[in-house]
């Protein structure tokens, strides 16, 4: 399918509002979602009819499905953590915290810092029980900037509730 017809206007997107993850083991992944990363489980339609779970924090759902027996799925099964394989990222308040905790549970994972113009941000890479690559990080230390001319204005809805002021301080520049 071409989407050069799109370029001109693209869909009208308000957020993020879910991301969906097929699992082995449906119990053990809602355990790590909700202990190692702080979901709640939320209400799922009883229309449904497959075993799943639904959670929700920090202005995101996930959404936790059993795997189809006989069906393939793509995971990162293997104890390589690759920063960048697929991933969903989270921010964080404190990434020692994280990387301390990730140590007490033994978990494997891949402590980087990336420096732009002076900005350091911390990166925290690890996988979920089915080989999902989780990323935690402090990316809201870097300005939104755009690279073309455009209107900002709906950017600063969308910011996360852990954005500094200083970001949206830059973003209002524009």
């Amino acid at each position: 399918m071409a989407y050069k017809k799109w370029q001109s206007t693209p869909l009208p997107l308000a957020s993020l509002n879910h991301i969906s993850r097929n699992c082995s083991n449906v119990q053990e992944s809602m355990d790590f979602y909700v202990n190692v990363l702080g979901f709640i489980p939320v209400k799922r339609p009883g229309a449904l009819n497959f075993e799943g779970a639904w959670l929700y924090n920090y202005g995101i759902g996930i959404h936790l499905l059993q795997r189809e027996p006989g069906i393939t799925y793509t995971t990162n099964k293997s104890d390589q953590i690759n920063t960048r394989a697929d991933h969903i990222s989270f921010q964080c308040e404190d990434i020692d915290l994280v990387e301390k905790k990730l140590v007490e549970a033994g978990s494997a994972f891949v402590r980087r810092v990336v420096e732009e113009a002076g900005i350091e941000v911390e990166q925290i890479f690890f996988h979920d029980p089915d080989g999902f690559m989780i990323e935690v990080c402090t990316c809201e230390k870097l300005p939104l900037e755009p690279l073309i001319g455009g209107n900002m204005t709906n950017i600063r809805s969308c910011l996360m509730p852990y954005m500094r002021t200083s970001a949206i301080t830059t973003i209002e520049k524009f």
